[in-house]
């Protein structure tokens, strides 16, 4: 049986301090695999360092690793060496290339299933569920020309839509209900909720 122990989030900042009482452990000094690979082509990046110093905050010693520009050895001795994974947002087709490229989706699918936590931050809470598709009206595909489907990491069977009620996103994120709601199970979250995931159970927690 899979132990996942995921905390899915839209803006982590802003969720930040239900995650120590998720872990269940003490996360004091504990090393985090921060990923910043989604957000480094994107215009708006204040999330990436506001999403850090949360989980400073919160006592993680933040491990960066922009899977776009590390050798295949630092990619595995970081996301196999560290505590815990972290994947922050920006643009989700652009992450799944890269990590598809590099070999790093199957990693973080491994460590994931091994029972390693794993923090997602809009794009990476996105690229867990089955297939990225549905998010197209929120990001641009053409970020990630290489990219040759739109099959993700497949961790849960459900999918993330992030910033739900949220400017400026609301109304792209009313367009993916209105077009995908129907056919696929979708877990709208606000900036002030995240998805917790623990074995087969799954909650929405609201700060």
């Amino acid at each position: 049986m899979e132990s996942k122990k995921l905390f899915l989030a839209s803006f982590f900042k802003d969720v930040a301090r239900l995650f120590p009482e998720f872990a269940g452990q003490d996360i004091q000094g504990k090393r985090v695999t921060f990923i910043p690979t989604a957000s480094i082509h994107e215009k708006l990046r204040f999330y990436v360092g506001a999403d850090r110093k949360a989980l400073e905050k919160i006592g993680l010693i933040v491990d960066e690793l922009e899977v776009s520009k590390a050798s295949s050895h630092e990619i595995v001795a970081k996301l196999r060496g560290n505590d815990c994974i972290f994947i922050s947002g920006g643009n989700t087709f652009f992450l799944l290339q890269e990590l598809q490229r590099t070999g790093a989706d199957k990693i973080i699918a491994e460590e994931i299933r091994a029972g390693k936590l794993y923090i997602g931050s809009s794009a990476g809470s996105v690229v867990l569920s089955p297939d990225i598709e549905y998010i197209k009206a929120m990001d641009s595909c053409s970020a990630a020309p290489d990219l040759k489907a739109f099959t993700a990491l497949n961790i849960v069977d459900f999918y993330p839509v992030p910033h739900h009620t949220n400017f400026p996103f609301k109304k792209t994120v009313e367009k993916i209900i209105a077009k995908y709601g129907s056919e696929l199970k979708l877990y709208p979250i606000s900036n002030k909720q995240v998805i917790l995931v623990d074995g087969d159970t799954v909650e929405v927690k609201e700060k």
